[in-house]
């Protein structure tokens, strides 16, 4: 129920979709967001795709990316 949920907050009710081929571009890049970035709290704080051996540096600045075709941002540490 929370996939559909935030799926149909974050796509369907935000984005003018244009079609079946672009409803199912912006699903799956919404599923990419889902399972590779967005925080799980069962999953201590970690994405399902997460590579937990992967190390995060805590200093630098952050960079803003938009998830295309969505209005959801995604936040990366800057190189």
């Amino acid at each position: 129920e929370r996939w559909i949920r935030g799926a149909r907050y974050d796509c369907t009710d935000n984005v003018m979709l244009f079609g079946e081929a672009h409803a199912r571009e912006v699903l799956a890049a919404y599923e990419d967001h889902f399972n590779g970035h967005r925080p799980h709290q069962a999953l201590d704080q970690t994405p399902p795709d997460a590579d937990i051996a992967e190390v995060i540096p805590i200093e630098g600045r952050i960079r803003r990316r938009q998830v295309p075709a969505t209005n959801i941002y995604e936040y990366h540490r800057a190189a």
